[in-house]
């Protein structure tokens, strides 16, 4: 038996934690009891040596230390201050009327707010949760489907763990070593198409069942000019002297500093055309212009300040004037400078979303604790070389890890949430990946957009729970399941489509910095027909000649 616990530790410890897990014993406690149990096995075995136990500590102070960490309580008090200052309802309102005349409008203007709120707040529940409580209601007073109703607001609320600035993204960057702003750059197109890929169901389903997702009625339009035109005319010239002046910025701009880079010259342009489309609805209002809509001025102050935020945020950390970090303390203070212009912002509102956010931070760092304990038990076992030969002898190479790794998290996710697998797998396996020469950058954006079904799984998916919270009884659980598989399955096939085509995931590609020497030693020559060279005194050095590739001409 000693024999076979000495031989099989680290497989024994890892069906133990599984064990744990389902039981539903708490994950941060399940991790540290199993690491401490399996550590005092392996030292009574002669497998550990009981100093191991002793480098607990300072990886406890090291997770105490790490800035990176910083940013999730940062973009959480963000979230929950711009839920509760009102900015989600405005939005849906607002985007509800300008796409209201189209069938399916009210489900695009959630999604289009779906992913608006994932790139200010970055919480699934506040977006759920906001959206439920606003738009559910007038999808279904409108006669909207239930399940597609549903399905909607939760697939739209999940955008916030794809879409930067993702919590997500931050802790698959600190578990894979690699940095958050490189990890949110290489998110954002495919949290964009996810975005397309919903938004082109709804169209499918306004296509072959046009009664599912009817129109907004004449008398629910509430922002129309007072001769009954929509005011869509104006918003639109708008928009293109807004786009004009970003490209004009663009050329003006580019031309000047040629080295600078697209990403950095497409933040700034599109900042400009954004602040001069503000500036231009303010004059329009105090001079009484008249040139605007009453649609035009409403998409603009209401869409203008969340769009500031997002380039006030992820803009500074694209261009590398912000770590994530900071980043996320200026979210903070503009979602409160926001919510005080709104008049939203009181003592009830910053205590609310302080205890969330410490609640949250708490959450995290305690699994962390734990997934430190386990972890380096389960390495000090060589749990990691069992895990790396038993992935790594797949078949079909990267391809087949990838299939294979992609499917357990999938199966995964019915039971633990993201952050769960976060820090209890991607240690495990991001390793493994690595030495097969996958970039981790690449593979921590697959791993995000697959974990991000663990919020929509039926039965266990938070999203789910979420929505269910705050539905009213006219919608039942079997509707909102029934409305979240589509939706599964459409993200499923994200997955597919990053594997299928990795460049959908923008990697920045790294100098090779390794010089390429040549080394060449000049001998006599074989030639018999040479003079014999003279002989060598013993202390002389054996002439060598060396040269490197860029001694060529």
């Amino acid at each position: 038996m000693e024999l076979f616990l000495t031989a099989n530790l680290a497989p024994i410890m890892f069906g133990a934690l599984v064990i744990f897990l389902l039981s539903g014993f708490p994950v941060a406690f399940s991790l540290a009891a199993n690491g401490l149990f399996f550590g005092l096995v392996g030292i009574k075995l002669g497998l550990l040596n009981i100093e191991l136990l002793q480098a607990l500590p300072n990886r406890i102070f090291g997770i105490m230390a790490n800035d990176t960490l910083l940013a999730i309580p940062f973009f959480t008090f963000m979230g929950l201050v711009l839920e509760r200052s009102g900015m989600a309802e405005d939005l849906l309102d607002t985007i509800g009327q300008l796409f209201g005349p189209i069938r399916g409008g009210v489900a695009y203007a959630v999604i289009f707010v779906g992913a608006l709120l994932a790139a200010t707040t970055g919480v699934v529940a506040a977006s759920v949760i906001s959206m439920g409580l606003i738009s559910l209601p007038v999808m279904l007073r409108y006669g909207y489907d239930k399940r597609l109703a549903s399905g909607v607001i939760a697939a739209s609320g999940t955008l916030a763990q794809i879409i930067p600035p993702s919590l997500v993204l931050i802790v698959m960057a600190d578990q894979l070593g690699r940095s958050v702003g490189d990890m949110y750059k290489a998110a954002f197109v495919p949290g964009l198409m996810l975005t397309a890929l919903y938004a082109g169901f709804v169209l499918l389903v306004s296509i072959f069942w046009p009664k599912m997702v009817p129109a907004l009625p004449l008398e629910a339009r509430n922002l129309r000019q007072p001769n009954g035109d929509s005011g869509v005319r104006s918003l639109l010239a708008l928009l293109v002297g807004a786009v004009g002046a970003s490209y004009a910025f663009a050329r003006y701009y580019g031309a000047a500093h040629p080295t600078l880079a697209a990403d950095e010259l497409g933040i700034f342009s599109a900042g400009v055309g954004i602040i001069g489309s503000f500036l231009f609805a303010l004059l329009n209002r105090h001079l009484k212009l008249g040139l605007l809509s009453r649609m035009a001025e409403r998409v603009v102050f209401v869409m203008i300040p969340p769009l500031a935020l997002i380039f006030l945020v992820l803009g500074t950390i694209f261009v590398g004037l912000a770590t994530p970090t900071e980043g996320g303390g200026m979210g903070a203070m503009g979602a409160i400078i926001l919510a005080m212009l709104n008049g939203r912002l009181s003592w009830s509102l910053t205590r609310q979303a302080m205890h969330s956010t410490t609640r949250l931070a708490c959450f995290v760092i305690f699994i962390l604790i734990g997934s430190t304990v386990f972890s380096l038990v389960f390495r000090g076992v060589n749990g990691d070389l069992w895990v790396e030969h038993l992935l790594s002898s797949l078949p079909g190479g990267s391809t087949g890890f990838l299939i294979v790794v992609n499917l357990m998290f999938f199966l995964l996710a019915f039971f633990l949430d993201f952050f769960e697998l976060a820090f209890i797998l991607v240690p495990l396996v991001g390793p493994v990946a690595d030495k097969l020469g996958i970039d981790l950058i690449w593979f921590g954006v697959l791993l995000g957009v697959n974990m991000q079904t663990s919020f929509m799984h039926p039965p266990f998916g938070f999203a789910l729970f979420y929505l269910r919270s705050v539905a009213s009884k006219e919608v039942k659980t079997s509707d909102i399941y029934w409305g979240a598989i589509p939706f599964v399955l459409i993200q499923v096939i994200m997955v597919g489509l990053i594997i299928t085509f990795p460049r959908l995931v923008s990697v920045e590609k790294k100098v090779d910095m390794h010089e390429q020497l040549e080394l060449k030693i000049d001998t006599p020559s074989s030639d018999e027909s040479a003079p014999p060279a003279e002989p060598k005194q013993d202390d002389e050095a054996p002439q060598l000649n060396f040269s490197t590739d860029s001694d060529k001409k």
